[in-house]
């Protein structure tokens, strides 16, 4: 029955006009996975409402294209810039990125996209062998179970992600004290929200990611004036396109298992996309002697994450279809979807309608396929880019950066949250204090504390320690600490000795004394300022804080303390030599021309202030002449009204001179075009 089911869903996927409209989600989930800012979710949200009146096969077809593909083309951003597309391609940017600043991105492409076409069809297969022992599986994993497994995403993170565990595990810290901003879980009781209404629904996600990745990397690139690719090249991206294939068929083994490990951390609701990146960067690292390379441009780094980000998509359909709990937006959308076409979570959904759950499956597992063909060819182009001047990619990019910030909330307050991270992840980088760990931490924050409130609720206390899965999950995490302290001992052994020494990091640039100084005495006194309004809370307002803010001290201090002791007696003359470093008065100037775009954008609106932006970078920074300037302008423009006024419909912030400009547009000028 289930064979027959199978292949029913196969004829579904392929018969006409489903498989036309498959090709048109594809489309558009390449585009959205591969720009900054927007992902899966709006793709979604926007074409829903289409979906009204096609026949269910058709309509799924189209919004499965968009959510399969996302996490094929985000890879783009994590190799290119530096910034994970989705919240599921974090590890790739730890050794993808380096490999294009080696001059090796359509190496990263070859593999990355071999091994997502494999890890959709493996997991869809996967998926149909394990149909009937999924749910068994699934209603073991219950609240103490879903605590358990996001702390070993943490550990995993923290301490696979930088140069020091301690650093990346207080950087953990920092996120989940940040997740706890805004409106308490357990009460109507709202926590360092510093009297501004913004902060009352916590940060938004998409301002604090972009932040931390996206504007360190364009300031490194415009500081530095030069192309991503630090070498030059050698090999045409063809032939490292091919090399990147054979890579992927050279550790195919590492990809079944990783692709494995995708299907069934994603059937868990609300952790799997968010940690199984990282679990399955951690099993290559921990399944692999010689660890030297990681972090530095191993093409294992990149084959593990995306071979698991791919797989975990079809995983995280079971929860969705069999018990209505999705585990992420895209999945609550996918939910919506199923009840408008007249379909019902549940039982039906693995008996009765079991051919369309399988053509669900399928229809990932073909858009994997085609999407990765498609990525194929253009991935010569794509890799091109790494050779360009960065003053020709920073203007682009840093549009897009913006306005997917500003999706988020459509407040100034996006845009704030946007430059503040982006300091804080520029000081980050230099300093070598990881900011992977800070963005998982602060996705997995709110499931973490729901989870926690409720496991102590129903247990009376910490009772739920004992259970079989939990001690399972936390004997992972012990273990996965236990190797990474080791393997740090025994790097820095090397290093006294002048041997090798492995250096984890999405850098190969030393850090910066001063740089780490100042994020660690950031860190502390966020930790101990957060420490204030406990006195006045309830218990189980202020439990979760607690759990972040006591090992984020005890993490914290000690980094500090070993920081200072080397430039202690010279700090001031440390700190002289860092405000005096080229890159660094380059890079705060960087921010202060986006600082004072957000400002003009206050007087005469967003669309005038970044196409500003774009045209003065170009001439002030950049040195182009006007035949540079002119149709870069023009094209920033064209984005800002045909994709996000007309096609997004974003909510523009009404400027102050809002009313004059009005008045001075001609007759027969439609004003949003302007404003």
């Amino acid at each position: 029955m289930i064979l027959d089911a199978f292949a029913e869903g196969l004829r579904l996927a392929l018969q006409w006009p489903s498989f036309g409209f498959l090709l048109v989600g594809i489309a558009i989930g390449i585009w959205l996975g591969a720009v900054p800012g927007l992902g899966g979710v709006i793709g979604i949200v926007l074409v829903l409402p289409f979906t009204y009146g096609m026949d269910t096969a058709s309509a799924f077809a189209i919004l499965l294209g968009i959510f399969a593909v996302i996490s094929t083309s985000d890879t783009i951003a994590s190799v290119m810039l530096g910034i994970p597309g989705t919240a599921s391609s974090q590890a790739t940017v730890l050794d993808g990125h380096p490999l294009a600043k080696k001059g090796e991105a359509a190496r990263a492409f070859g593999a990355a996209f071999t091994v997502s076409a494999f890890g959709g069809v493996f997991g869809a297969l996967i998926l149909a062998v394990s149909l009937p022992v999924a749910l068994p599986i699934i209603l073991q994993f219950n609240n103490p179970e879903l605590f358990a497994l996001a702390i070993l995403g943490l550990a995993m993170v923290g301490s696979l992600s930088g140069r020091s565990v301690a650093k990346g595990l207080a950087a953990a810290c920092f996120g989940l004290l940040l997740s706890t901003i805004g409106y308490a879980q357990d009460a109507a009781i709202p926590r360092y929200w510093m009297e501004q209404p913004y902060l009352l629904d916590r940060l938004p996600l998409i301002p604090v990611v972009l932040g931390l990745f996206a504007m360190p990397e364009l300031i490194d690139l415009a500081a530095k004036d030069r192309t991503i690719a630090g070498a030059p090249r050698t090999v045409s991206n063809w032939r490292q396109l091919g090399q990147g294939m054979r890579d992927a068929i050279r550790n195919w083994w590492l990809a079944v298992r990783c692709s494995a490990i995708g299907v069934y951390i994603g059937m868990i609701p609300g952790v799997g996309g968010a940690v199984v990146d990282w679990i399955a960067y951690g099993h290559a690292l921990q399944s692999t002697k010689n660890t030297e390379t990681y972090g530095k441009g191993d093409i294992r780094g990149v084959i593990a994450p995306e071979a698991a980000n791919n797989a975990v998509r079809g995983g995280s359909l079971i929860p969705t279809v069999a018990f209505g709990v999705p585990g992420s937006a895209m999945n609550a959308l996918l939910l919506s979807a199923l009840l408008i076409q007249g379909l019902q979570p549940g039982k039906p959904m693995l008996t009765t309608e079991l051919p369309f759950t399988f053509s669900m499956i399928w229809n990932i597992a073909l858009a994997n396929i085609i999407a990765a063909a498609l990525l194929m060819v253009l991935a010569n182009q794509i890799a091109k880019l790494s050779f360009v001047s960065g003053h020709l990619i920073v203007p682009g990019v840093i549009l897009f950066v913006f306005m997917g910030a500003w999706m988020s909330l459509a407040e100034i307050g996006d845009w704030v949250t946007l430059m503040v991270f982006g300091a804080l992840g520029y000081l980050m980088k230099l300093g070598g204090w990881p900011r992977p760990p800070v963005i998982l931490a602060f996705i997995l924050g709110s499931l973490m504390e729901n989870s926690f409130l409720l496991s102590w609720k129903i247990h009376e206390g910490l009772g739920w320690l004992d259970r079989p899965i939990v001690v399972v999950i936390l004997a992972l995490t012990a273990a996965t600490l236990f190797y990474s302290v080791r393997r740090n001992r025994a790097r820095d052994r090397d290093a006294r000795k002048g041997g090798p020494a492995t250096l984890l990091s999405q850098s190969e640039e030393p850090a910066d004394s001063f740089a780490s100084i100042v994020i660690g005495g950031v860190f502390v006194a966020v930790f101990a300022a957060a420490t204030m309004p406990l006195s006045g809370w309830p218990t189980l307002v202020l439990a979760f804080p607690l759990l972040a803010i006591i090992p984020g001290l005890l993490l914290t201090a000690p980094v500090l303390v070993r920081d200072l002791a080397g430039p202690a007696l010279r700090l001031h003359e440390t700190g002289a030599r860092f405000v005096a470093r080229a890159d660094v008065r380059r890079g705060a100037t960087f921010l202060g021309y986006c600082a004072a775009m957000i400002g003009v954008a206050l007087l005469v609106g967003q669309k005038l202030a970044l196409v500003a932006l774009v045209a003065v970078y170009l001439w002030r920074w950049g040195r182009y002449g006007w035949r540079i300037v002119l149709p870069y302008a023009l094209a920033t423009a064209a984005i800002l009204i045909g994709f996000y006024d007309r096609i997004v419909h974003v909510f523009w912030l009404k400027p102050l001179f809002a009313d004059e400009i009005r008045a001075v547009i001609p007759d027969g000028i439609p004003v949003w075009l302007i404003l």
